[in-house]
C-alpha cells in the first residue's frame, strides 16, 4: 500500500490527538490600526540555539496574515484562570481586546495581564503544514510568572495543571 493513499478521518484524528494535553496561547502583535491577536493551541519550544519557538495558525485565519505583515509578535501563555481570554481571542469579527488588560511588550506587541509567560519574537520562517501554516519565531525577549499555573486543553475541554500531583 502506498502511504500517500492512506486517508485518516479528521474526526478520528481530532479525537485521538485530543488525548495529548496542550497549553493555550494567544499570539498578539501591534498592528497599524491597533492590537491584533488570536488563540492557538499548537505551540512548542523548537530550539535553544538559536532560540526558536513554533506555532501553527489555521490557513483560514484572518488575523495571522496581518500579524505576519508586522513581523513582530508576542506569544502569551495563558494562565489557568484565563479561559475566557482563550474563547475571546478565538472569535472572528469582534474587538478581541475590548475589556482586556494588557501592556506593550519590548517590541510593542501586547503582553496580556495575568499570562503565566510571554515570548516576544520576530518572524523567522514559515512552512506548509497542510490546512495550517507552521510558523517559526526567533525569540527576542521573554519572561514568566512562576506563581501562575497554565491553562490546559485536553480531550476537547479546558483543564488546569496541578503542580502537587505526581508527574508521569
Amino acid at each position: 500500500m502506498n502511504p500517500a493513499d492512506v486517508t485518516i478521518d479528521p474526526a478520528a484524528m481530532r479525537d485521538v490527538l485530543g488525548h495529548f494535553a496542550s497549553g493555550v496561547v494567544v499570539v498578539t502583535a501591534a498592528g497599524p490600526d491597533g492590537p491584533l491577536g488570536f488563540t492557538c493551541q499548537s505551540f512548542a519550544s523548537l530550539s535553544l540555539d538559536p532560540a526558536l519557538i513554533t506555532f501553527a495558525p489555521a490557513r483560514t485565519s484572518s488575523t495571522w496574515p496581518r500579524i505576519r505583515a508586522v513581523g513582530l509578535f508576542c506569544v502569551n501563555v495563558l494562565a489557568a484562570d484565563q479561559q475566557a481570554l482563550s474563547g475571546g481571542f478565538a472569535r472572528s469579527g469582534v474587538d478581541k481586546f475590548a475589556g482586556v488588560d494588557w501592556r506593550p511588550g519590548p517590541d510593542e506587541a501586547p503582553v496580556l495581564d495575568g499570562a503565566c509567560a510571554w515570548i516576544g519574537c520576530t518572524l523567522w520562517r514559515e512552512y506548509d503544514g497542510g490546512d495550517h501554516t507552521i510558523v517559526v519565531g526567533r525569540v527576542r525577549d521573554l519572561a514568566a510568572d512562576p506563581s501562575r499555573s497554565p491553562l490546559l486543553f485536553h480531550r476537547g475541554r479546558y483543564g488546569v495543571a496541578r503542580p502537587d500531583e505526581e508527574e508521569c
